[in-house]
């Protein structure tokens, strides 16, 4: 089934849908799952790229690093996707610029392909897309309402708009990409998998 096309009283030719109209705009959620205490924070941007990674990575930080003083390390599990894999040059520019920022020191470990559902945070999309069904997303009012609406281990998520528009396609030439990726051990036996990355200067406890 498509579309359709009806006149209006004074004569316009206007499109007509036979289903749901297509949403004006297109959002895409984030999560960030902390695995030891179960607290899930939910980021909802106008598209998903590198940069929106890592800017709800930052965001994410300032908001809880107050509760993690004596924290010096953060391993983050990553599906491999396109906007976040060990060779996305964006993503790791960025990621080294968070540690230097934070002075944390950065694990990245990745889900092989295809493996991603094991994943803890696939269980939370699971319990939001729940709340999503049946329901028309028509405006970012909605989405992150109904958002707030989840549990996950009895408990509502954080819920923010991540603002700022992230243009597709940035990516740093061989050059541009030398110092930064320098800064990244990765692993002898998967490289693309496996990448550390330590601050300029380590975060003071």
């Amino acid at each position: 089934m498509g579309e359709k096309t009806r006149t209006d009283t004074a004569g316009q030719t206007e499109k007509g849908w036979d289903h749901d109209p297509p949403a004006q705009r297109k959002w895409s959620p984030l999560g960030i799952l902390v695995l030891a205490t179960g607290a899930l924070t939910l980021l909802v941007g106008s598209k998903e790229t590198s940069d929106f990674w890592v800017d709800g990575l930052q965001h994410w930080w300032q908001q809880v690093r107050s509760q993690y003083g004596q924290i010096q390390q953060l391993v983050i599990y990553l599906d491999n996707g396109p906007n976040n894999s060990g060779t996305r040059t964006q993503f790791l520019k960025r990621m080294v610029e968070f540690a230097d920022g934070s002075g944390l020191r950065l694990r990245l470990v990745y889900y092989p392909p295809y493996h991603s559902k094991y994943n803890p945070i696939e269980h939370c999309w699971s319990s939001l897309e729940i709340k999503w069904g049946g329901v028309l997303l028509n405006c970012l009012k909605v989405i992150l309402q109904l958002a707030l609406r989840m549990r996950w281990r009895g408990l509502p998520p954080v819920v923010k708009r991540l603002e700022g528009d992230y243009p597709d396609g940035i990516k740093l030439s061989k050059k541009e990409m030398k110092p930064y990726e320098a800064r990244l051990e990765r692993s002898k036996a998967l490289p693309k998998y496996d990448i550390t990355i330590r601050p300029i200067k380590a975060r003071s406890r």
